[in-house]
């Protein structure tokens, strides 16, 4: 891959790389407990014993951002990672079969796509209630559709090429066609498309966090603590700027992965 030759692919590697280990050493590396209240020590600003300062409960602003990174990965991780595994079976049949198997799963996907995804991504999480497992449920149903629509288009095409062909005539199942010939082959671009959506869910994460919706107090999550902060961003900016400068690298890192995969599997999005 070389990635000395790519030094953005480097730094976006480098910056999901921290974020894990930031989340995996978070007991170790953590210099408070981050539901610790102390109201001795509210609105401290940055300090040599709180780096990040304090928040309005006396809660070491550091440590929250350091186990907030377990809860956020998780979001960008997990909620892209069912929607493309539903997406990518469902849009694999569709292209595969075609005829009504393809017309039946289409009309369902133009049925989900004639909602807006914001809206409809509420409306399931106020009907199953408030917390992280209503958000991944959500991104579930909804965030399939367009890992769909890429597969689809790209069985589409690959099965009329001659390695399709030649496999179908010499008697090779279907299952075997489908999953050993086509998919891999048609993965290039959903695989690029993940990095882009995992900015996206990323961020709808912390925006549904932030409304109330996605995890709630006084679990430490980013979103959380950018909601909790704002009332305050004018006398203690900084209970709002780490965290929302964590999601921008976090985000950041997940985009530059995206766009150097994008150039090595020649996959325009």
């Amino acid at each position: 891959m070389q990635i000395g030759r790519r030094p953005m692919l480097g730094f976006g590697l480098a910056l999901l790389a921290g974020a894990l280990l930031v989340a995996l050493a978070a007991p170790l590396i953590a210099p408070f407990d981050p539901i610790f209240q102390d109201g001795t020590m509210r609105l401290q600003p940055p300090s040599l014993a709180h780096l990040f300062g304090t928040d309005n409960f006396g809660r070491d602003v550091l440590s929250r951002v350091i186990w907030g990174a377990r809860i956020d990965l998780q979001i960008a991780v997990l909620g892209v990672v069912f929607p493309f595994l539903i997406g990518t079976a469902i849009g694999t049949l569709a292209g595969f079969f075609g005829g009504w198997v393809d017309a039946v799963l289409m009309r369902i996907i133009d049925v989900i796509l004639a909602f807006p995804f914001l809206v409809l991504m509420l409306s399931i999480i106020a009907i199953l209630g408030p917390g992280l497992k209503s958000f991944f449920i959500a991104m579930a149903l909804v965030g399939w559709v367009s890992y769909a629509r890429l597969i689809r288009a790209q069985i589409l095409v690959l099965k009329t090429q001659d390695f399709a062909v030649a496999a179908e005539s010499l008697g090779f199942s279907r299952m075997r066609i489908m999953f050993r010939h086509l998919l891999p082959n048609a993965l290039a671009g959903s695989l690029v498309f993940v990095m882009s959506d995992a900015v996206l869910v990323l961020l709808g994460g912390a925006a549904i966090s932030y409304i109330g919706l996605g995890v709630q107090p006084p679990v430490a999550e980013w979103g959380v603590m950018v909601a909790e902060g704002q009332a305050f961003v004018t006398t203690a900016w900084w209970i709002t700027v780490f965290p929302g400068l964590a999601i921008v690298l976090l985000a950041f890192g997940f985009s530059l992965v995206g766009d150097a995969l994008g150039d090595l599997l020649g996959v325009r999005e």
